[in-house]
């Protein structure tokens, strides 16, 4: 078949051709603008889940519904490598030039442009982040130093900009679960402040299965500001959609068995879809895509997914980490006790403690219980299992 015509999109982010089971989802960010234009209050969105599933998609469609009910959004990824206060005062000097152009600044758009400013220097006292901010800054907001009391300043001043405009800001943070507890505590704090006052400032954010317990360590009241929704593999239904609909849209058929081989195999991940339905449609002769043609392109899928997906994750892991991962593989894809890992490797649960946390530190594993880790990318054990030789001296 036309390779051109292919309408699968396994890119890291992409919106798929069918955004299949995430209605509800959608239906929930949709809502919670709608309460906050109207001056009630409800609970920012986290949406949790492992690698794969969809988070990053789900925060485009979150942009695209904020256009939708003309609200600003502004989006970024957060990195444990980049500094998160001048990256998040670019967010809001654009925030605060998308709510309105210069030349119609209200004096509230005028306050939060000093607001803006007086943050910016302090996070990065050199200028640089203030371009085009030509006003005077706001002394005594927004300019002591302490990030979580200027967030929330910040927040404020921007909420109280975009009320007078009858419209709101969101901020759309992937990789949350990369903020320090201190950075995290300060969101936390802003989003309180925005409640408390009532104001149409708010963030959405997605983060691997962790973010939960990280927002309780830093602020006990989190759970009372976040609605985390859990972003999971899909339904059979839906997972059927994903894969059947797309190819009928460019007038291309499955056999059911097809169909039901690349669901077993994919388990409903979206992005292990995405990228089984490329290679099958790259493979297919047309316009039936038969079940032959979903087991010759089983291989393609898995050596495509060593590569891109799975290798990449582990390329930075000293020995003893990918030890420990191994030895985690060897117990199943379910949630391992420490002290099972730690019989496994014949060492004590001390001696392999700091080589659990280091994974847990690089988005590895996340703790869904205490004592307890688990993989955060879907069918890690498996890879794991396939290249257990290749890594000599393992």
């Amino acid at each position: 078949m036309e390779r051109a015509a292919n309408p699968y999109t396994p890119n890291a982010g992409s919106a798929p051709p069918v955004l299949a089971g995430r209605d509800a989802q959608l239906d929930d960010f949709r809502i919670f603008l709608q309460r906050l234009q109207s001056g009630k209050t409800d609970k920012a969105i986290a949406a949790i889940g492992l690698r794969g599933v969809g988070k990053t998609v789900l925060l485009g469609e979150f942009e695209r519904i904020a256009s939708e009910q003309k609200w600003v959004s502004v989006s970024a990824e957060v990195s444990k490598n980049k500094p998160f206060g001048p990256q998040f005062a670019n967010l809001a000097r654009k925030a605060l030039f998308r709510l309105s152009p210069k030349a119609r600044w209200t004096d509230r758009l005028t306050t939060a442009a000093s607001v803006v400013r007086s943050f910016s220097l302090a996070v990065q006292p050199d200028g640089t982040l203030t371009a085009g901010l030509d006003v005077e800054q706001m002394h005594g907001v927004a300019d002591s130093g302490q990030f979580d009391e200027d967030l929330a300043d910040l927040f404020e001043y921007l909420g109280k900009a975009a009320q007078e405009l009858d419209t709101g800001v969101v901020f759309l943070l992937d990789e949350i679960q990369f903020l320090s507890q201190q950075e995290l505590e300060a969101l936390i704090g802003a989003i309180h402040r925005s409640v408390q006052k009532k104001l149409p400032v708010t963030f959405a954010g997605a983060g691997l299965p962790q973010l939960p317990g990280l927002a309780g360590d830093a602020k006990s009241y989190a759970e009372r500001l976040f609605h985390y929704i859990p972003i999971e593999e899909l339904k059979d239904r839906d997972a059927r959609r994903a894969i059947v609909d797309p190819a009928l849209r460019e007038g291309v058929q499955f056999e059911n068995a097809a169909v039901d081989l690349i669901v077993e195999y994919t388990e409903g991940y979206p992005y292990f879809i995405q990228e089984f339905g490329r290679a099958v449609w790259d493979l297919a002769a047309g316009p039936m895509i038969t079940l032959a043609d979903a087991e010759q392109a089983k291989e393609f899928v898995e050596d495509e997914l060593d590569e891109s997906f799975f290798k990449t994750r582990v390329q930075r892991s000293t020995k003893e980490e990918l030890r420990y991962l191994r030895a985690m593989a060897e117990l199943g894809s379910a949630a391992q006790k420490a002290s099972d890992v730690a019989e496994q490797l014949r060492k004590s649960s001390e001696q392999v403690a700091p080589l659990r946390a280091r994974l847990i530190n690089k988005g590895l594993l996340y703790t869904p219980n205490f004592g307890y880790a688990k993989f955060t990318v879907p069918q890690f054990d498996r890879f794991m299992k396939r290249f257990i030789t290749e890594w000599p001296g393992i």
